[in-house]
């Protein structure tokens, strides 16, 4: 190898090392946070307030039903509740729902099934189109795959006793979480995303999010943030940040958490990822520099920093994966071997940090450590997996100007309804041949002595493996389409009438 490569090689892989240890010491810097006590207000006192629940769905025909269902059954007083059924589905999800909302309309629930003649602006247009025709002062928000507690309403309304709080967002439960590996280490990821990222934001007063779903809004704030905005893909994340910087406080009620459905194949999970990915990069760049002019601490606004361009780590770990065999052969043939040592130090300790961050998350729920240790392994694997095919999505987002759809979750629910989610192919040749590069650089380690870069080797295959095997053998049935339900046609919202569309 010649020199001049191999310094270049060596100071790629120590400039991506640079960049990624901030985020990793960061996860230790957030279970600190956590683990702040904060006193949470109890119940709503004095007379109850009007509340609006939003439920956003689009061809969700085997969860619409249990959605719709939940919603109407919550325990709040039927003058004050008001459900929307935000429809912008062009399957069988719309007559499901319409039957539905017309079996809880005829039982004294103030039900509308909403339905738009146009899906622009997507989730964030649907939302906006039902808050403007809403009664209620406060909104709950609940998506498809959403299966609220009676009393969640109740529960999310204390907080807003003070008139300062704009958003009190719960945790996620999961109704599959020991469906598949799969699906436990997602638990876990998302775990450690609320109890020690939002816990931690929280307890410390940063900016914090409203997780686009399992959350209540006080209208006001919504109003003074300036409303919906479908200019991102992740339109929760967005109004969030706008929403604080008018003013607004959020509150995170970690003892609250309400049933959800995990994704329970690898092309779902990757939908999803890559929406939220792409989303976080474009409200970056939407936000960040406002914020940072600010008149807000430091401390704030490092937090919103880190917290907002955090998915620049997928890319980056991406990157150092494939230099890990080459910066070994760059350091030896440069004689710096001694620095391998050093490296693994370095990767061991940014291991370490996200094992003990997943595994802090996993025993606020007491977890047991048998099992807890396997998943939160796995659970590194995965995020590992996912940077081939995030990446991409977040180098979309740095580009201005960019403006792809919202691709919405795939929802299993009855099972029956499952669709095929766009772009898998490409995303899973690229995983598969990271796995043959992890493993051909494996064996040339193991050939030429390079002990130390085995076990970070093998991480990153297993994470590339899993994923682009898991997706190249899955083969989920495409929804059946049954009527278009005139979305083509454009137009405002209206109530659907299932019969007259017939």
């Amino acid at each position: 190898m010649p020199d001049w490569v191999a310094w270049g090689v060596v100071v790629l892989t120590a400039g991506t090392l640079a960049l990624l240890i901030p985020f990793a010491l960061h996860r230790t810097h957030l279970i600190r946070l956590a683990r702040r006590e904060r006193a949470e207000r109890g119940r709503w006192t004095g007379p109850l307030p009007k509340v609006t629940v939003q439920l956003p769905v689009y061809n969700e025909a085997g969860v619409v039903e249990r959605l719709v269902d939940a919603a109407a059954g919550m325990d709040y007083p039927r003058e004050l509740l008001e459900v929307q059924l935000l429809d912008d589905s062009t399957d069988e999800t719309s007559e499901r729902g319409a039957r539905r909302v017309a079996h809880w309309r005829e039982r004294g629930v103030r039900i509308r099934h909403l339905r738009r003649g146009t899906r622009e602006g997507f989730k964030a247009g649907a939302l906006a189109e039902g808050m403007r025709v809403a009664d209620g002062e406060f909104l709950l928000i609940l998506d498809a795959d959403f299966v609220p507690n009676p009393d969640l309403i109740h529960r999310l309304l204390g907080p807003f006793q003070d008139p300062g709080v704009g958003m009190v967002q719960a945790r996620w439960d999961y109704l599959n979480e020991h469906a598949s590996v799969l699906t436990r280490c997602q638990a876990l990821l998302l775990d450690a995303h609320f109890f020690m990222e939002q816990g931690g934001r929280w307890a410390a007063d940063r900016f914090m999010n409203f997780n686009g779903t399992a959350g209540m809004w006080r209208r006001r704030a919504l109003d003074d943030a300036g409303g919906w905005s479908a200019d991102t893909l992740t339109e929760d994340l967005d109004i969030s940040y706008r929403a604080q910087m008018a003013g607004w406080r959020f509150v995170f009620r970690p003892g609250v958490g309400v049933p959800s459905e995990l994704p329970e194949d690898v092309r779902s999970l990757e939908v999803q990822q890559k929406r939220w990915s792409q989303g976080g990069i474009q409200t970056a760049r939407k936000v960040l520099p406002d914020l940072l002019k600010g008149d807000w601490s430091p401390a704030v606004k490092r937090e919103a920093a880190v917290h907002l361009l955090g998915h620049l780590a997928y890319p980056l770990t991406l990157l150092l994966g494939i230099l890990l065999l080459p910066s070994a052969f760059a350091r030896r043939a440069l004689g710096l071997d001694e620095l391998l040592l050093v490296d693994s130090f370095v990767f061991v300790g940014a291991t370490l940090s996200f094992l003990i961050f997943f595994c802090a998350a996993g025993r606020r729920r007491r977890r047991s450590w048998p099992r807890l240790i396997p998943t939160a392994i796995g659970a590194l694997a995965l995020g590992i997996g996912l940077t081939a095919t995030v990446s991409g999505a977040v180098l979309r987002g740095a580009r201005p100007g960019v403006r792809d759809p919202f691709h919405r979750t795939p929802k299993r629910g009855s099972g029956a309804y499952r669709y095929l989610s766009p772009g898998a192919p490409r995303d899973t040749f690229v995983k598969l041949a990271l796995l043959a590069w992890m493993a051909g650089s494996a064996v040339i380690a193991i050939q030429h002595g390079l002990f130390a870069t085995l076990p970070f080797l093998v991480l990153f295959g297993a994470g590339y493996g899993w994923l682009g095997m898991g997706e190249l053998f899955a083969t989920p049935t495409a929804a059946p389409l049954s009527r278009r339900s005139g979305l083509e046609k454009g137009g405002a919202a209206r109530d659907y009438d299932p019969i007259a569309s017939s």
